[in-house]
């Protein structure tokens, strides 16, 4: 009897494939969306840096005159810096301000997909998105990927860079440090090939060689025990 697949063990729900949320130090997401930002500008204190297991960027902890937030560091910001948001904001960075409001060849990060949403966009170390110009009524921001992208000149975005950049082009070179940086967040390490499997253990085991042995699109209808490869393929064949 073989063991049981990477993907039907993820379907248990156990302990083992979840993310360790408590012990994550929050959410992050903007201040309500309310008439201060609309029409004018409300200002904040950046009170505290804080290093959470959940995100791969610092965070910093902004309080405002009834509340307080989690956001991105951006790159350079420090306890007790003043930063605003609203629709008034200067352009400067930390600072909070819809598209529409941000001039062309800024450089932005956690960009919201509908205004009020929180930001959704552009959220890991180290990443930036540019807005690139007006296209109607429309915002076209130039994403990491190098793909355009339209959106609402309501949604907001923060003006800068996420901190925490080069952080993976530090090389780890023990499997340890591997293993610690996985088990922070619940992911598993280490992982083994199917086709370096038997043949009870997965689809793609044994065989002579590293290979397959069978078309890698799993069938439209496959069972969880072989819904392994190219899952719903775009495209199959040669290019031609």
């Amino acid at each position: 009897m073989g063991k049981r697949l990477i993907t039907q063990r993820r379907g248990r729900g156990t302990t083992t494939y979840k993310a360790p949320s408590h012990r994550y130090k929050g959410t992050i997401k903007y201040r309500p969306l309310d008439d201060i930002e609309k029409e004018g500008v409300i200002y904040g204190t950046v009170k505290d840096i804080i290093d959470c297991p959940g995100h791969s960027a610092p965070l910093v902890l902004v309080k405002y005159e009834k509340e307080s937030i989690l956001v991105s560091a951006p790159l350079g910001l420090k306890v007790n810096d003043v930063i605003a948001a609203g629709a008034t904001a200067p352009v400067q960075k930390g600072n909070t301000l819809p598209l529409q409001n941000i001039p062309d060849g800024t450089l932005v990060y956690n960009i919201e997909l509908r205004p009020g949403d929180g930001g959704k966009l552009v959220r890991t170390s180290g990443s930036f998105a540019k807005v690139f110009g007006k296209a109607g009524e429309k915002i076209v921001i130039i994403l990491p990927s190098k793909k355009q992208k339209k959106m609402d000149g309501r949604c907001r975005a923060t003006v800068g860079v996420i901190a925490g950049g080069g952080a993976k082009e530090k090389p780890i070179l023990k499997a340890g440090k591997k293993m610690h940086a996985m088990r922070a967040r619940n992911k598993l390490y280490p992982k083994t090939s199917g086709v370096a499997m038997n043949a009870v253990d997965h689809p793609f085991g044994s065989g002579r060689g590293r290979h397959a042995g069978k078309p890698k699109t799993a069938p439209r209808w496959a069972p969880a025990g072989r819904n392994v490869g190219l899952i719903k393929a775009k495209r199959t064949g040669k290019k031609k």
